[in-house]
């Protein structure tokens, strides 16, 4: 059954009643009907939620005389319900997505979905320290101005500790790149490229905010949809102000209850880590929502959204709200004190208001029939402080537990974009006061200090954060306990700099990443928590609380726990996910993915199905690391070695035009492109899998490789595998070579399983490929499309 077909219309008839559609026609039928009188433009006496309850519709005056197929009208009343309001919702990332879509009409609007692929023109793009790398791939595509310089910002943050003439010079050329091209630049000690983005205005609430660095989530902070592109994504932007996205499914985050005092947004996003920390968040975007929302300060919910990237998430975006505007309006009143008469070009009265009308008018809010990929909870009320580790953010600890362990540690980091601001820096100051306020309670004059055998190392997220903590006296506290400052920026977070981990050190760090290696040697432990714990620890010595260092410190009681009861308990938290039957659109011909075939993609493909029955291939097995600095290498070389880590007989099983599938999270790891060409040079168009890594997925679509999702194919050939090993495995173990061909309509998402007889054995959807990503398919690549696009654009 075709839910294009067309309603016949039946001249002078009358409806004919029968017994209600639920019980006679089931579920499939129910939404036929729906989708047919919303293609007729009528209006129907119900309302989808009723058809998806097993209430019959009723005829209307409107729809009299209409036969549907032999599909009746029926009996029940509701609401009179405009067709037009029958149209899918859209959550609030979808909107943003839609409201930056490259070529979209106002005249004839389509609606963005989770899995369109779509063009995109982002309000701005970020580059930082690979600004040198951006250069030279937009000088190799010969490109010679900005689409649109006020779009791009260079923000030097990460090696900024290094004084090398190497260095020096790079920054140098960056700098100079900016000033010939009209960029926006900020030099090294500025501060941290993401928090540089908000304090100017970049990022603004409502907009659609790129960087090539995986933290810009952060952006969702302040209602901005933040997402990560990679480094051809950023040349492609400033040579024609457009690249591509493939809109991900969205989680909704449900934060519900009151914050109990001490508790902040560190730990929220450090137990939502470590409370689903199966990969349910991977590869979404989230929205934040919940009545605890109004609650939580802006630095709490930029702490969150940063750390999303962590918790496998594409972007965590929070509500415009009351909360948000005001602090706007009190940030446009500071920069006016500081900029004299002049108002700020991005963060001014004007543009507030502008922001304030398009809440009021619902634009940058999701819609109430919005549709969720699942659904969590948590419930603020139950949450205590947590710290996340050692060496993994999906562990997470209540700190009365850990405190109970007496962990010593070696050096503490109150440093990064995700816990370095003013309110993060003002909770560290307040527990040395607090400390000095108990000492002199109890006559005790000493000074408050670093414990000993503990490097404390500080630096603020941007020039204004420290200044601005320097005013209200917290720096100065902080240095005169023993924290050694260091220029606002990112590193001992990314390993450079001052201050690295060693071999059997043990680290508390209010950063937003602890992977092994990542802060120093492999060798030593990291953990993460807030600001505040991050201070009482370096005081004391071992993990512990604020209220155990005032207590052990200040009154100079030994209170083995804190005084605290040891808390075990998991914070109260749901999961619920959504029927994959809630995501079919109730008129697919609205998505931009749909049916438009550019000139030279081919809408179908055809070829034999390899089946890689492993999750989490990364880069690495993919193609080697010790390749990957080896530039000379050719395409024939490079198909001889690809997947040699994963399984050495691939190169030899593999043909021209096989379509591989694997499991969940490919491509995971380093950003290597050579993983995506690699599988080019040996002959693969097109990969299917239950997920894929974003980089890895960007970095294939880049250079000409499809990659696609197809969960339930996979879970398919999971359990034929069972009953097939033999068969498949006769190559190799690592390498199924199943027997079967795969037919797949890269326009409708169609896809059909064939055996060697040419019987169909399965029949399942892909996501539709949209004409952006088809454009680049054509190209050859971005850099193919960059070419084609700026030789269009100079015949304009």
């Amino acid at each position: 059954m075709s839910f294009a077909a067309r309603p016949r219309i039946i001249s002078g008839a009358s409806v004919r009643g029968v017994s209600p559609i639920s019980t006679t026609y089931g579920p499939l039928a129910r939404r036929y009907v729906f989708l047919n009188t919303r293609a007729l433009g009528v209006r129907t006496n119900t309302t989808l939620a009723n058809i998806k309850l097993d209430r019959g519709l009723k005829a209307s005056d409107y729809t009299k005389g209409f036969e549907i197929n032999r599909i009746h009208s029926f009996s029940t009343t509701s609401i009179n319900l405009a067709a037009q309001s029958s149209r899918r919702g859209q959550t609030l990332i979808e909107k943003l997505a839609q409201r930056y879509m490259a070529g979209t009409s106002d005249a004839n609007p389509k609606n963005v979905y989770q899995g369109d692929f779509i063009g995109i023109k982002p309000a701005c793009v970020m580059t930082h320290d690979n600004t040198g790398a951006v250069i030279s791939k937009f000088e190799s595509i010969g490109a010679t101005k900005f689409a649109d310089p006020s779009r791009v910002v260079f923000a030097l943050d990460h090696d900024i500790q290094n004084k090398s003439e190497k260095n020096l010079q790079k920054y140098a050329k960056i700098k100079a790149f900016a000033s010939k091209y009209g960029a926006s630049f900020y030099p090294a000690g500025r501060g941290i490229g993401h928090q540089v983005m908000v304090e100017e205005g970049h990022a603004f609430p409502g907009t659609l905010t790129v960087a090539s660095d995986s933290h810009s989530n952060m952006y969702g902070g302040i209602g901005a949809l933040g997402t990560p592109v990679v480094r051809t994504d950023a040349a492609s932007l400033w040579a024609t102000g457009q690249t591509w996205w493939q809109v991900p499914p969205t989680a909704k985050v449900e934060l519900t209850g009151q914050l109990k005092p001490g508790v902040t947004g560190k730990d929220i996003i450090v137990a939502l880590c470590g409370i689903f920390s199966k990969d349910e968040v991977l590869n979404h975007a989230i929205e934040f929502v919940g009545d605890a929302i109004p609650s939580l300060c802006i630095e709490d919910r930029l702490a969150i959204a940063n750390m999303t990237t962590e918790w496998g998430a594409l972007a965590g975006v929070f509500p415009i709200d009351e909360t948000l505007i005001k602090w706007y309006e009190n940030r446009a009143k500071w920069l006016e004190t500081t900029r004299g008469k002049d108002p700020h070009p991005r963060i001014n009265s004007e543009r507030i208001k502008k922001l304030s009308s398009d809440v009021q008018h619902g634009s940058l809010a999701s819609d109430s029939n919005a549709v969720y990929a699942k659904t969590l909870t948590l419930d603020l009320s139950t949450l205590d402080p947590h710290v996340s580790g050692p060496d993994t953010v999906k562990k997470a600890t209540p700190l009365s537990v850990m405190e109970a362990s007496k962990i010593k540690v070696q050096k503490a980091y109150l440093v990064s974009c995700v816990n370095s601001r003013f309110k993060d820096i003002e909770e560290a100051a307040n527990v040395i006061r607090s400390i000095e306020e108990a000492r002199k309670s109890v006559g005790n004059a000493v000074p408050v200090t670093v414990a000993e055998g503990v490097e404390w190392y500080i630096a603020a997220a941007s020039t204004q954060v420290q200044a601005a903590a320097e005013e209200a006296g917290h720096w100065e506290l902080l240095l005169k306990a023993g924290a050694k400052p260091l220029p606002p920026g990112c590193g001992p977070c990314i390993g450079l700099g001052t201050g690295l981990l060693k071999d059997g050190e043990v680290g508390i760090s209010a950063t937003n990443r602890n992977y092994k290696g990542r802060m120093g040697s492999k060798n030593a432990q990291s953990y993460l928590s807030s600001p505040a714990v991050v201070a009482a620890s370096a005081l004391n010595g071992f993990i512990c609380s604020p209220d155990t260092a005032i207590s052990q410190l200040g009154l100079g009681k030994a209170i083995e726990t804190g005084g605290q009861t040891v808390t075990t308990a998991t914070p109260k938290h749901t999961i619920k996910v959504s029927d994959a039957s809630d995501f079919a659109k109730s008129d697919s011909s609205e998505s931009p993915s749909t049916g438009t075939i550019v000139d030279g993609f081919p809408s179908t493909t055809s070829g034999r199905l390899l089946y890689l029955p492993a999750d989490n291939l990364n880069t690495d097995g993919i193609y080697p690391g010790k390749y990957t600095y080896q530039d000379d290498l050719t395409p024939e070389t490079m198909a001889k070695v690809v997947m040699e880590n994963y399984d050495p007989k691939f190169a030899q099983i593999v043909q021209t035009n096989d379509i591989v599938v694997s499991g969940a999270n490919f491509g995971t790891g380093s950003s290597r492109e050579q993983a995506a060409t690699a599988l080019l040079a040996a002959g693969v168009r097109l990969l299917l899998c239950q997920s894929a890594s974003e980089t890895f997925k960007r970095n294939a679509v880049n250079n000409g490789l499809l990659v696609l999702e197809a969960p339930h194919l996979v879970s398919w050939l999971k359990d034929a595998k069972d009953s097939n090993t033999e068969a498949w495995s006769k190559s190799s173990p690592l390498t199924l070579v199943t027997g079967l061909d795969a037919d797949v309509s890269l326009v409708s998402g169609s896809l059909k399983i064939k055996d060697n007889s040419g019987a169909i054995v399965y029949e399942g959807q892909v996501p539709s490929v949209g004409e952006a990503a088809q454009e680049i398919i054509v190209a050859g690549g971005l850099e193919g499309w960059i070419k084609r696009k700026m030789e269009v654009d100079s015949q304009k």
